[in-house]
């Protein structure tokens, strides 16, 4: 129960990493307010919620619209009644490689990923300055903001942005202590993901990670908790790599230099 009493936003909650996310800060004692573009399945997020006692809601909203975000942060705050944590975690994917690359392949994924997390983060902040006692603001970023993602470069572009909005935004909120950080998954089981870990994936995949599993969304809504949290007040502007040793490991995958 680390988070008794507090009020939090969790943008594209209504699957995947942000529904994990959504019901890990329930199960901790925060009211959530959930931000989705699909109501069914927002719906039915904010619905699983209340019937394990926690106050939930689902609010539509395409977190890539200025307009849609001001009113839905608006009827957040409404239910809220205040705003403690928002966690930037909408994001989508296309494949293409760039010389191929549609611009509006382009402009949508930079639009939903990194404009989003502008978009909210400027509102999530607003209200934080506006009622006092500081916050955390935290995003979902990725290990391919540091690795090289063939095919997704508008992705990739995406990653790298978020972080590096986040730590100057964490330089400006710091006087007001609202703390922002970021979270770069690795390889997760999600609905968007899951097809894509097919057995051949998934021998590549264990060949590179040293912990050689895939993470399930709950491990890294863990890491969200702990960004929330009053136990990482004294870490800002920083990312928290949960990827099972990916990014880390330097070593030649089924070889081994010479010992002679």
């Amino acid at each position: 129960m680390r988070l008794v009493n507090k009020a939090s936003i969790v943008t594209g909650a209504a699957s995947g990493i942000g529904k994990a996310i959504a019901q890990a800060f329930a199960r901790e004692g925060a009211a959530v307010v959930i931000l989705d573009t699909n109501t069914a399945k927002g719906e039915a997020v904010a619905a699983e919620l209340k019937a394990q006692g926690a106050r939930a809601c689902f609010v539509p909203c395409d977190v890539g619209d200025s307009r849609q975000v001001n009113a839905a942060f608006g009827e957040a705050i409404r239910f809220l009644g205040r705003l403690d944590i928002l966690v930037n975690n909408t994001g989508v994917i296309r494949f293409s490689k760039i010389v191929e690359m549609p611009e509006e392949d382009w402009d949508f994924i930079l639009r939903t990923n990194l404009k989003s997390v502008f978009l909210c983060s400027q509102q999530g902040a607003r209200q934080m300055i506006k009622q006092g006692g500081g916050g955390r603001i935290i995003a979902i970023s990725s290990i391919h903001a540091v690795l090289s993602e063939p095919n997704c470069g508008h992705y990739t572009a995406t990653k790298g942005g978020i972080e590096a909005f986040c730590r100057t935004l964490a330089t400006e909120l710091a006087p007001h202590k609202i703390t922002v950080n970021y979270i770069r998954p690795g390889a997760t089981y999600t609905e968007l993901t899951t097809p894509m870990y097919t057995p051949a994936v998934k021998r590549a995949l264990f060949e590179r990670v040293p912990l050689k599993e895939i993470a399930d969304a709950a491990w890294i809504a863990a890491g969200a908790v702990f960004l929330a949290s009053d136990e990482s007040r004294y870490m800002t502007g920083q990312d928290l790599t949960i990827d099972g040793g990916y990014v880390m490991d330097g070593s030649l995958p089924s070889a081994e230099y010479c010992k002679e």
